[in-house]
């Protein structure tokens, strides 16, 4: 039996399946943070020049001197890479795996493309908040709102990086400036519903699906190699390019896949749908 064999018979008698998915999955599908490539020039060209940024994690931390300045590059940020975006085959190649089987989400990207792709918002648990959701810079209030309908409005204004100052969203309640959302506190909806998920699972076959993260990362992929150690049958699947780590003491019930996310995925997806037949 081939690795992908394996590992397809894993998920397909696993009791639920954990996806963990960082960084690495987001330049899979195009959203580069870090870098200052092509994608960077293209989209946001100008504001490079304008603003000396070097990639989009800088525009994101910039300290813009207006409001208008700030929802300028978020708006431009966000409409190209949230409000235009359509599941990529990585995104559909998952689905495929995934199938009916109870699953649930837990990553550090936030731009919102695992909900846009079908997937439960009530099962993504994003660790470090969403740019798809904005809440009240005052916190007057703690509900959490939708962005994407003022991103839109805002993006369409935007020109030469600023928006008009009447399209910028404010709170329904105080009317002060809204933020985007960030997970401090956390929503004890899906903190909820997380507890719940380990709860249901815990000393059943439970399959964890590791997707671009790097060796270093203590928010997503050390728990996972934790919880794969707790849990008696457990399976851990981790897929990077150039760099798979994977602990001594769950080595013998885990399997390392080095190379592009979108190729492996293809991959094991035409293996899912050989072994249906």
């Amino acid at each position: 039996m081939t690795q992908y064999a394996e590992i397809i018979k894993k998920i397909k008698n696993a009791d639920a399946i954990l996806i963990g998915a960082s960084n690495g999955l987001s330049i899979t599908e195009g959203l580069h943070l870090f870098a200052d490539d092509q994608a960077f020039q293209t989209v946001f060209g100008d504001l490079k020049s304008k603003y000396g940024l070097r990639n989009i994690l800088d525009g994101y931390f910039y300290r813009w001197r207006t409001m208008e300045e700030k929802w300028g590059f978020l708006s431009r940020l966000i409409e190209h890479y949230s409000g235009s975006y359509t599941p990529t085959p990585v995104m559909e190649n998952l689905r495929k795996i995934v199938g009916e089987k109870p699953y649930f989400v837990v990553t550090s990207n936030g731009e919102g493309h695992f909900e846009q792709a079908g997937f439960d918002a009530d099962k993504v648990y994003e660790v470090e908040g969403n740019w798809i959701e904005m809440r009240c810079s005052n916190r007057c209030h703690e509900a959490i709102y939708p962005s994407m309908e003022a991103i839109h409005k805002m993006a369409e204004a935007e020109e030469n990086g600023i928006v008009p100052s009447e399209r910028i969203p404010r709170c329904p309640k105080c009317g002060a400036v809204m933020e985007l959302y960030n997970a401090e506190p956390p929503k004890k909806e899906i903190i909820n519903a997380w507890n719940d998920f380990l709860n249901e699972f815990h000393e059943k076959n439970i399959v964890i699906l590791e997707l671009g993260i790097g060796w270093r990362n203590q928010l997503i992929k050390a728990p996972l190699m934790n919880l794969t150690a707790r849990e008696p049958h457990a399976a851990y699947i981790t897929i990077n390019l150039g760099e798979i780590y994977i602990t001594d003491n769950i080595k013998e019930k885990s399997y390392g896949l080095d190379g592009y996310l979108d190729v492996i995925l293809s991959e094991l997806a035409a293996e899912y749908e050989n072994s249906e037949k």
